[in-house]
């Protein structure tokens, strides 16, 4: 039985970093595979409401895995890539996990989401099968020593926006809306909450809904008007950001926005007016608006390759696998190894790199999976996303 990972707490990115699952070999983890490929597997929404996530995931890839074995691959062998859809939902990505392992997957690169991903990950650690998730933030998703993330956790990323919230001066007197029914809402809320008091900012209104009930929030804005709130932090999805923020303007409440990761996708959600999303802020890991080669040649090599701009989640993904290119290498493995002895081996090449990257500089691993980075922070603008620079 392996040992459960103490959950420590990290710093944040400048640059955040997206991830992916890596998929394993035979059924028997104890089973070297035949194969002269190293085997990657992915699993993520794309179909259903998160599928914007899981395909971008699945996309970002994609790429990356094109791009390694077109330059030699990893050790000079070259990657076999399959992806399985989950829905964002548990059982399905039990099942995909199933397949890929069927297929003869060696590493995981997923779930792509937190709930399938705490799921997930107690069959990897069984199998001692290597994960490396680009994307799910809870932290009992990555509870065990054989599973990574690329991303920031949940309490790290409420912290993080308490922090830049009272650091830069933007509000004291705070409202919350918040999903009660989802681990990613929740956990970032309560160590924003915790922080906040720490702070001295004022969270006069936390207000909470369900996914069953996720289409009318007159209530909680009224409430947070009432309450005379300056900002409202959304630890939400964008999907449900998006109603909030046209609701309130219908409400005449105009505070200021702040967010985490899971608003990325806000500036491309369908039928929504992006003028309503003018000043929001939040946390995020890449911004395709950003000016540096490595971002721009990511973002016109997706645009050529899927004819769209890649959100976050994609380009988690693509450091992902080039995170496990670099470990691979670190680690010297090769494809006729067994499931159980690669997973050994990246485990400890993982806390041995330093990983540069479209979602963060000089990231590195500790045996409990954690990244230690700083926060980027990006404002809409004129329909687009600038980064903030702290004051």
């Amino acid at each position: 039985m392996k040992m459960i990972k103490r959950v420590g707490s990290i710093a944040l990115a400048a640059a955040m970093v997206v991830s992916l699952a890596a998929c394993g070999g035979s059924s028997d983890k104890k089973e070297a595979s035949s194969s002269d490929t190293f085997k990657i597997g992915g699993i993520g929404p794309t179909t259903g409401d998160a599928a914007i996530y899981g395909t971008a995931v699945q996309n970002g890839i994609q790429l990356a895995v094109d791009e390694i074995n077109e330059a030699g691959g990893i050790n000079g062998k070259q990657i076999e890539y399959k992806f399985e859809d989950d829905q964002s939902d548990s059982e399905k990505s039990l099942n995909a996990y199933n397949n890929l392992k069927d297929w003869g997957m060696q590493m995981l690169v997923g779930t792509v989401t937190s709930t399938p991903c705490t799921a997930v990950v107690e069959e990897t650690q069984a199998d001692n099968m290597f994960q490396l998730t680009p994307s799910a933030t809870a932290e009992n998703s990555i509870q065990y020593e054989n599973a990574f993330r690329m991303c920031f956790s949940d309490p790290n990323q409420g912290t993080a926006s308490a922090d830049y919230i009272a650091d830069n001066g933007i509000a004291t007197k705070i409202a919350v809306i918040y999903n009660s029914s989802d681990t990613y809402s929740t956990g970032i809320y309560q160590k924003f909450a915790e922080e906040a008091k720490n702070k001295g900012l004022d969270v006069v209104a936390a207000e909470a809904f369900t996914a069953d009930q996720n289409k009318d929030f007159s209530v909680q804005i009224q409430k947070a008007k009432d309450a005379g709130a300056e900002l409202v932090f959304l630890p939400i999805y964008y999907q449900e950001a998006s109603l909030i923020l046209a609701q309130a303007n219908k409400a005449g409440f105009t505070p200021k926005y702040f967010g985490c990761d899971g608003m990325d996708g806000l500036l491309a959600l369908e039928g929504f007016d992006t003028s309503l999303a003018e000043g929001v802020m939040f946390l995020t890991p890449f911004t395709a608006d950003a000016e540096d080669e490595a971002t721009q040649t990511f973002v016109s090599d997706f645009k050529d390759k899927f004819g769209e701009t890649p959100i976050q989640f994609a380009a988690d993904a693509y450091d992902c696998v080039y995170v496990i290119k670099a470990a691979a290498e670190k680690a010297e493995i090769t494809p006729d190894m067994s499931t159980s002895e690669i997973c050994d081996a990246l485990k400890t090449a993982m806390t041995e790199i330093t990983y540069d990257g479209l979602t963060g500089k000089q990231i590195t691993w500790g045996a409990d999976g954690e990244p230690t980075k700083l926060p980027t922070v990006v404002v809409v603008e004129g329909g687009k996303y600038k980064v903030l620079e702290e004051n």
